[in-house]
């Protein structure tokens, strides 16, 4: 799963589009002002947004959201529902 593109819509928001086409909105506020995510802080740091080579999201001072956990809530999925080897190892656990 990877980020084809991605636009700041406002602070925290995203609109993404994945490589299989799937595409929406993701809020990132809950992650704003904890931890590394301070970053996003600074004035205009959250807005130099790219995506990375690998699909992830990424901003100055090399932090980077993974795409997995973005397309489950821009897809409305559960992780089982996207990675089914991961349903079927968690139900034999």
């Amino acid at each position: 799963m990877k980020i084809t593109s991605a636009t700041v819509v406002d602070h925290f928001r995203v609109s993404l589009r994945f490589d299989d086409g799937t595409s929406g909105m993701a809020d990132l506020s809950p992650l704003a002002g904890r931890g590394v995510f301070r970053a996003w802080d600074e004035k205009g740091v959250f807005e130099q947004l790219s995506i990375s080579p690998a699909g992830a999201l990424h901003w100055p001072g090399d932090l980077d959201l993974c795409p997995d956990a973005l397309y489950l809530q821009v897809a409305g999925k559960s992780a089982g529902e996207v990675f089914p080897a991961l349903r079927e190892t968690l139900a034999h656990a």
